[in-house]
Order: structure tokens, then sequence, then C-alpha cells
């Protein structure tokens, strides 16, 4: 096991890895911006050193820094969290090549699945279903417009690097095809340094539903069942939950059963998350690989009692994963919100700023994972995320009660946040029923 852990993020996650880290008996070294000083992450540290102005690219994109740190404290790994440098193939090759252990999969499992139009290829090679697309990348508009009538209008253009909805586009004609592809291009480019996009048939209402992998360096590979991600607003994630409320456990099997295919024909090691959508008939179709710990993994830890940092820890010492698929079983209901410093009545605007008093709530199956207190000023340079609520619950039903409840606790003054939306989502019928798409919430909610 590892003496000293350093933490390549901020905020939220840095603090969680900080916090495995002492309980595994592990010291932990911080990274952060001048604009951090004050964080949490920086004060729970054993080790904690500036690495730049405020501007993540000055700061906390800057390799060379973060290496520079490792190196004088005598780190032993790297933990990347999420966002940032977490899925750059070529940060983990440094590390590696400078004899840090890199606490995620090997540089080439990350290329070939952060890569999607690769990533496709896999899931094809492991007979995992895909959405009906374009054979590899785009070569021009007259390929993009052969390939559309092949497989259908409407067709959704999607960049082959990134996320977050960047160099996305639904195309609904040959025409809409032709201005949408330019946008979607550039937008890839300008977002990505990569303007590669690809092709695949348009799924309307959509769920989307991911299931959470671990895989050792010794051939295990387990999934720890699937999240339902499915309220979303701009392809951001709002509300996470698991189980899915509509997957017939026929269905959860058959989609936990592929993603362990893909990853093991990827030879993928650590923890990750394998994305698909799920159609109205209950069809479902691969979409991406998170190479990656995600925002929502206290999520599975909840229904799940596996720590997924710890476990990411130990496996990238070389340790074997210390259960079996059959020992992991799914109990009960979590569910996790997102509280963002933002102002829902004014399209969601960021809003960073002093927070002035704060309240957590608690009791029975609460967690709440921040960096933020009173006192705490948030800053403007960074995601606007400043904490979870997680939940979880005997069931569906208790959990969204337990959830109303603690988002009427939650008291964060100074800053407009993000709760008072939740709970409209959270009272409404479709997401009670759990009935909703990736779309509802800019359909039904935001028109």
């Amino acid at each position: 096991m590892y003496n000293r852990i350093l933490i390549a993020n901020r905020g939220e996650i840095a603090l969680r890895v900080i916090r495995a880290c002492k309980e595994l008996g592990i010291e932990s070294v911080a990274v952060f911006s001048e604009a951090d000083r004050e964080s949490a992450h920086v004060r729970y540290a054993d080790h904690a050193f500036c690495i730049g102005p405020p501007k993540s690219i000055d700061s906390y994109l800057k390799i060379e820094q973060i290496i520079s740190v490792a190196e004088v404290t005598g780190a032993e790994a790297i933990h990347p969290g999420y966002g940032f440098l977490a899925e750059n193939a070529h940060f983990n090759e440094i590390c590696r090549s400078n004899n840090f252990d890199f606490i995620g999969p090997t540089p080439d499992a990350m290329e070939q699945l952060g890569d999607k139009n690769s990533a496709r290829a896999v899931a094809m090679a492991a007979q995992v279903p895909v959405v009906p697309g374009s054979d590899g990348l785009l070569t021009d508009e007259e390929h993009a417009v052969e390939t559309a009538k092949k497989i259908g209008f409407p067709v959704l253009i999607k960049a082959t690097a990134g996320g977050g909805g960047k160099g996305m586009r639904v195309a609904e004609s040959e025409q809409t095809l032709r201005t949408a592809l330019q946008q979607a291009q550039a937008e890839a480019k300008a977002a990505f340094g990569n303007a590669g996009v690809y092709l695949e048939k348009f799924i309307d209402r959509p769920r989307h539903v991911e299931v959470q992998v671990i895989a050792d360096h010794h051939g295990n590979v387990c999934h720890l069942f699937e999240r339902d991600c499915s309220v979303q607003r701009r392809h951001q994630k709002l509300v996470e939950e698991s189980p899915s409320p509509l997957l017939s456990d026929k269905t959860r099997t058959a989609i936990c059963d592929a993603a362990v295919r893909l990853v093991r024909q990827a030879g993928y090691q650590n923890a990750g998350t394998v994305e698909f959508i799920v159609d109205q008939q209950d069809n479902f179709y691969f979409i991406e690989v998170n190479a990656r710990i995600q925002v929502e993994h206290p999520v599975t830890e909840m229904v799940t009692g596996i720590d997924l940092i710890q476990t990411q820890i130990r496996v990238a010492a070389g340790q074997p994963l210390p259960f079996k698929q059959e020992d992991i079983q799914l109990q009960g209901a979590a569910m996790e919100c997102r509280i963002n410093a933002e102002d829902p009545s004014r399209n969601f605007q960021p809003c960073p700023g002093k927070i002035t008093d704060m309240f957590v709530p608690g009791g029975f199956g609460v967690r709440f994972d921040s960096h933020a207190c009173a006192g705490y000023t948030v800053p403007p340079f960074y995601d606007s995320m400043i904490g979870k609520l997680i939940v979880h619950k005997p069931t569906r039903e208790e959990a969204i009660r337990c959830m109303l409840r603690c988002l009427e606790e939650l008291s964060i003054e100074g800053i407009a946040t993000t709760p008072p939306f939740l709970t409209r989502v959270l009272r409404e019928p479709a997401f009670i029923d759990g009935t909703v798409d990736t779309k509802w919430v800019e359909r039904e909610l935001l028109a």
C-alpha cells in the first residue's frame, strides 16, 4: 500500500479522496490554485502546495507543476478525481513515466475508450448493442448525408472527443444536417482541439442509465449495478439514483453483463462507468465510457456498501478486488441531488460569492459531500457544483420523501443555489413515477 498520494484536483472530490486516504493510513498531498487557498481540501490534507493562479489552465491543468509537487513530496501515486486531467491519457502516461502510479485505467485503455468512435468499435467487438450510426468518423458533408439516409432521419451528430453535450447536434433533414455538421465540428474543435464527429440514429426521449464497473490487475471484473441519470438540463445531470426505477430485472442483468463484457474487451483496470441510453421499449444502447470516478459515485456506494475510492486505491496498488460479483448486493434505493451555486430564476446563471451561513441536513441514511461551509467564497473560475446531497432508504418512495425533507433543511445563505428547483423536480408526478427522460426537464419544466 502507498505511503503518500497526491490528489490532482480540487473541491469536494479532492476532500473525498483525502478522507479515503486518512482511513487507509495514507498521507495526502493537496494542490491548489490561489483562488482555493482557503478551501477545505487544502485545510485537511497532510501537505498542500499552491500550483498557480486561479484559472484552471494556469493551475489544475499544469501537468509539470503537478509532477513537480509529486516529486518534491515523495508521493507514490496520483489520484486525478474527475474533470480537469482525469481522462487525459497524456497526463496518465507522464505520471507513469515519472514512476508515479496513476489511480485509474492505463493510458491505452483510456485512449481506446475515451474516443467515442473507437469505443463504439470496442463495444461491437464485445457484442454490446450500439446505436445504429456511421462506420467511423465523417469525412465530409456528402458522407454525412449518405450515412444519414441509410440509418434514417433524425440523426445525432456527436463529437468523438469530450462530453457535456459539446459538439452535439440533432438534424432532422438533409438541409439541417449540413448546417449542424459545420456547427458541431467547429464547437468540437474549439472545446477539445478535435473536430472529428460521427453520426448516430437519434433516439427520442431516452433514459440515461450507466453501469459502475471496477476491475483489478488480476483479471477480476465486477459491476456494481446501475444508476439512472435521466434528470438532466443541457446534458448536465441534476439528480441521480440507483436502482433505475423502470428497468426490469431481465434488462438490469443484461445491461450490467454488457458493461462487464465491454471493459474486459478493452483490458480496462480500476473504476469506470459504462453509459447507455434506454429507449421506450427497454432496448439499451452503449454510448460511451467515463474512464474515471464519477460525481455520482456515492449513489453506488450507498446501495452496495462498497467504498469506491478506497477500492480504486487498493486496485492501483496491485491488490485484488476484495469481493466477487456474487458478493455484491443491491440494497434499498439511493438518490443524489447536485447542489450548484446557480440561480434557477435567472436561467441557472452561475452565482459565485461568499456563503454567509450554511446549515447541512442530517439523519439516518443522509450524506452531504461538500467542501463548502459558512464563510467560504465560491470562486467564479470553476464548475458551479458546491456539494452533493445523498440519501439512502429501503424504498424509492422513502428516498424521495427523505430527499425532500433534506432539501428543505439545507440552508445556504449569501448566494443563490439550486435546492428550490430540485424540490420542484422531486414533486413532479413524472419523477415520482420514474417516467422522465433526458429532455424532460427542458421540455416540461423550463419550456
